[in-house]
């Protein structure tokens, strides 16, 4: 009988909780548009409102503020726009500032030209340089530019934590509108769109344990609001038109009432972290954690075995039963550099050994006994010469 596998690749894709499953085929078994006055339509609004309302609590916002998307992707595309209203009135940004250690999505610029995006260096852990955006917000203060500031809550890859909370104070007190991409911190961490002081936060249900193709914006105010990217339609009020994906959007729902309790697993989660960096370590003697110096999500490891490529790591984990990866997953489906360890700068021979293990809300510390055992037997066969002696 085949060994069981061992799943550590959580900030790709977390497994689909029974909850979420449960909420979809409900919603796939039942018939209606949540369009329409009729009872069936009725009953499909009703899914979509009680979800509606589960994202909202997962990070302390009103429910009429949020907006379900096809992913997060669409979400970060959406509200990184130029054109928004306050108070009905136009209200537009003329430059996007971002970290260089976003995810592609946001890097990408969203619907702002790419002449028109800055881009805010971090420090050698990853974390933003608040020095250099000040500098950045004070010359476009000088040229007349209203700015829109966006920067992840946690990175993707290292899991380093922004003190998001900063940055907002520093924007807005140059006139910015701040968003921040929450995907990889939700269900990780506690989350409050109000202490955060953000304007506009996006989510993604899939790394909950949702389902994939669900995701969400949250605003904080009702009078700033974003142009809408998909048009000709009333669903969303107006702010995402298309037939809601009622099924997608109550496994979102579901996902989100489980991750929110789950929120408080900070400890157990950092512990294992931890004891899964000690075990390479003890290992492999010659490793080194990504981002060690700052703040991290409890979930999250980013560690490099010097000499041994992350590609080498990848496969012989795979073959050995256990799914980690190097680099974010949706970038580009294979082993790649990276542009956050890049920005952080790591060297490059140090950077091609960074894997990236994740842990979830099916992980237990068995996990941790059953992957020792493996790792120490894969890295005996693939470097016997990075073995530290007993």
């Amino acid at each position: 009988m085949p060994e069981p596998r061992l799943y550590l690749d959580y900030n790709a894709t977390a497994p689909l909780r029974p909850a979420a499953r449960d909420a979809m085929l409900a919603a796939l078994s039942a018939v209606g548009n949540a369009s329409s006055v009729h009872g069936e339509g009725r009953a499909a609004r009703r899914r979509i409102e009680e979800a509606r309302a589960a994202v909202a609590r997962l990070v302390g916002a009103d429910a009429k503020r949020v907006t379900f998307t096809a992913g997060g992707t669409e979400a970060n595309t959406t509200v990184l726009t130029p054109e928004w209203t306050f108070a009905g009135r136009p209200h537009r940004a003329d430059v996007l500032v971002v970290s260089a250690v976003e995810h592609a999505s946001v890097l990408a610029g969203g619907r702002f030209p790419a002449d028109s995006v800055r881009h805010a260096p971090v420090d050698a852990d990853g974390v933003i340089r608040l020095d250099a955006l000040q500098r950045i917000l004070e010359e476009l203060a000088a040229a007349e530019q209203r700015p829109l500031v966006s920067v992840m809550l946690a990175n993707n890859e290292t899991g380093v934590i922004q003190p998001v909370a900063e940055v907002a104070r520093i924007a807005h007190a140059a006139g910015a509108i701040v968003h921040t991409d929450a995907v990889q911190a939700a269900g990780r961490i506690p989350l409050d769109i109000a202490a955060l002081g953000v304007d506009v936060l996006t989510l993604s249900a899939h790394k909950m344990g949702g389902p994939q193709g669900a995701g969400a914006i949250v605003r904080a105010h009702d009078d700033l609001v974003f142009s809408p990217l998909t048009v000709g339609g009333s669903q969303e009020k107006r702010l995402r038109a298309g037939t809601e994906n009622v099924a997608a959007i109550a496994g979102f729902g579901a996902a989100a009432r489980e991750a929110a309790v789950e929120a408080d697993k900070t400890g157990v989660w950092q512990g294992w972290r931890d004891a899964l960096a000690g075990t390479i370590s003890a290992s492999a003697g010659r490793a080194v954690v990504f981002g060690a110096g700052a703040p991290r999500l409890p979930q999250t490891l980013c560690i490099g075995v010097d000499g041994i490529s992350a590609e080498t790591l990848v496969i012989a984990l795979d073959l050995e039963g256990i799914a980690v990866s190097s680099g974010a997953a949706c970038s580009s489906g294979k082993v790649a550099p990276s542009h956050v360890l890049a920005a952080m700068g790591v060297p490059p021979e140090a950077a091609r050994t960074a894997i990236r293990l994740s842990l979830g809300w099916q992980s237990d510390a068995a996990s941790l006994d059953l992957f020792a055992n493996r790792w120490l037997r894969m890295i005996r066969h693939v470097a016997p010469g990075h073995i530290r002696a007993a």
